[in-house]
């Protein structure tokens, strides 16, 4: 399997609207990070994706994606949702597009996008798409195990994900106890690091790096980044927190990770 990045920022994306910082103003491509997004590309052709951001049109597009098997959403923050109507062209033929969260979730999202689950309407301007509640025990698209791993985001609940030995946890700030079970096992990690700077609902970069090292991680790639830090500085700050047999990195928008699976 492999795990495409097609998104490594935070809620208001890098360069952020109206910010000349240097980070902002970097010509470094591995600074400009859309809202953090997942593609999972299985060896027998499924394409898993997570989470529907605001660019989730651009991501698509410059990653060539042009079918789903399944739509994963850890939480209905609008950084992670917003994109959702843009499965539209997606879901053309065929039966209707399962798109899997947590029950909060699917409840939100029916609300907020209710013009989508309406009786049918002539010319097609709605996304086909079926709200399904994960069960804990996870689902299978077609030969991936899809595990979903209970996390917090501050004081909201919100689900990881977990593909074989790769686990991927955004706007994370807490893992539950009764979560650590399933994450056993996992080797390669990509977990929320917002900033170096403390935050009430987001992992540090350094919490972030300690948290992927007590899992028993050999890989962490910090994900869900902000404007603070450039990616030529996050690699030096991660690097810093390495160790033999343990790497952390910080992702960017475009890598590429080989995984494996169950």
């Amino acid at each position: 399997m492999k795990a495409l990045f097609l998104g490594t920022g935070t809620s208001h994306g890098v360069p952020v609207v109206g910010c000349s910082c240097p980070v902002c103003r970097s010509t470094d491509p591995r600074d400009a990070r859309y809202r953090s997004s997942l593609l999972v590309r299985g060896d027998t052709g499924e394409r898993i994706l997570v989470d529907t951001g605001p660019e989730f049109r651009l991501q698509a597009l410059r990653a060539g994606i042009d079918r789903l098997d399944a739509v994963l959403i850890t939480h209905a923050h609008a950084d992670h949702v917003h994109g959702l109507d843009d499965l539209r062209p997606l879901t053309r033929s065929g039966e209707p597009l399962a798109v899997w969260a947590a029950r909060s979730a699917v409840e939100e999202l029916s609300v907020r996008f209710s013009y989508a689950f309406d009786p049918p309407r002539r010319g097609g301007g709605v996304p086909r798409i079926q709200l399904e509640e994960m069960p804990p025990e996870g689902v299978l698209i077609g030969g991936i195990r899809v595990l979903p791993v209970p996390i917090l985001h501050g004081i909201l609940p919100i689900l990881g994900f977990r593909f074989g030995n790769f686990a991927y946890l955004t706007d994370c700030s807490g893992i539950p106890e009764a979560s650590l079970d399933l994450l056993t096992g996992v080797e390669v990690l990509a977990i929320d690091g917002l900033r170096e700077r403390p935050h009430p609902t987001h992992f540090s970069i350094s919490e972030a790096a300690q948290t992927a090292r007590a899992l028993g991680a050999r890989e962490a790639w910090i994900i869900h980044l902000c404007h603070n830090h450039s990616h030529r500085d996050l690699e030096t700050l991660c690097a810093g927190l390495s160790s033999p047999g343990f790497t952390v990195r910080p992702a960017y928008d475009g890598l590429e990770l080989e995984i494996r699976g169950q």
